[in-house]
């Protein structure tokens, strides 16, 4: 086999927002795979805010990427080389697979792609995103009828199906976005209400449109925005703490909540989530919503950049809100 691999492998840990020479693109020989093993031709690679996380040194839910490894990503791609009995040459794969054109992985870390749906959308609504957005609002937030649910970050791949699925379960959803472009995705994905962050108070919004208070708060972005939230939350309400991308690239001391005496006044509590906690039960998930989806209930947006070369900057998009919808790199 002589065919070539590209990949970027990470060279620096960053001081703030990432940039180029925090990365090193490379190429080497694609190795043949063994006995259990697929080589993956990448086609789809996910980019993710949890990313910039794992740069950085220190204990977290997954080890950190190890200076000279390939990045950490997930992917869906073909597979054109197998030495295993249950996946064949042309299926369709995701797992993780990195930032790189091939990728030779043990079969078992390899999930075939049902086609039901397009390929992207199994980076997106019915991949680690949705999958988020599905275990975090009904398993942690546990939403019901006639409740009012918020949600930061709305317009993201995570935020927007946490609104969705709020709907599909009777409940008011209230998005917060940065922008008025994505504002207005919003309320033509049904969110009752959108708050943008950019040219809006915040605590003075979610006290119009949230009367009698916050029941689930899905939180995505942290920061000024998580303390608003807490200040309006009602009795018993549940807080899903998915993500805080307005900290991640903060290079001093990481913004706390001044208001989280709230949980103890309004006898709230506040869970983290990680979405691997949940693998077991994926399927249940992608059967229920793409259900939702063929029905129309459920939509699905993607933001594809192609080329695997533009994978630095094309990363950075997620920091400074440029991305619509889910991020994904097209190699």
């Amino acid at each position: 086999m002589s065919l070539v691999n590209h990949r970027f492998t990470l060279a620096a840990r960053p001081v703030g927002l990432p940039k180029p020479s925090d990365f090193a693109y490379g190429e080497e020989p694609v190795r043949e795979p063994a006995d259990g093993e697929i080589l993956v031709k990448n086609r789809y690679i996910s980019l993710d805010p949890a990313m910039r996380g794992w740069m950085n040194e220190g204990k977290s839910y997954v080890p950190p990427i190890n200076l000279g490894e390939v990045f950490r990503a997930l992917a869906i791609g073909e597979v054109v080389a197998s030495k295993d009995a249950k996946l064949a040459p042309g299926e369709h794969v995701s797992g993780v697979f990195g930032i790189q054109e091939y990728a030779t992985v043990a079969a078992k870390d390899a999930t075939k792609i049902p086609p039901i749906a397009p390929l992207p959308v199994f980076l997106s609504t019915l991949g680690m995103p949705g999958m988020t957005a599905y275990f975090g609002l009904l398993d942690i937030g546990r939403p019901q009828a006639g409740e009012t649910v918020v949600v930061s970050g709305a317009a993201g791949a995570v935020g927007a199906v946490v609104g969705q699925i709020a709907k599909i379960k009777g409940c008011r959803a209230v998005g917060i976005a940065g922008g008025a472009e994505k504002c207005a995705y919003l309320r033509t994905l049904g969110f009752d209400a959108a708050i943008d962050y950019k040219s809006t108070d915040v605590a003075a919004a979610l006290r119009e449109h949230c009367p009698n208070g916050i029941d689930v708060y899905f939180d995505n972005v942290g920061g000024d925005i998580l303390d608003a939230a807490l200040a309006r939350l009602a009795r018993h309400a549940r807080v899903v703490i998915c993500g805080a991308i307005s900290q991640y690239n903060a290079t001093g001391r990481m913004t706390g909540p001044s208001n989280y005496l709230s949980l103890l006044v309004n006898r709230a509590s506040m869970t983290g989530m990680v979405v691997f906690d949940y693998a077991a039960r994926y399927p249940q998930a992608i059967t229920e919503m793409a259900g939702w989806m063929a029905a129309g209930k459920l939509t699905s947006k993607e933001d594809i950049v192609r080329g695997l070369e533009t994978f630095p900057a094309t990363l950075n998009k997620l920091f400074t809100g440029e991305n619509h919808g889910k991020l994904i790199l097209e190699v």
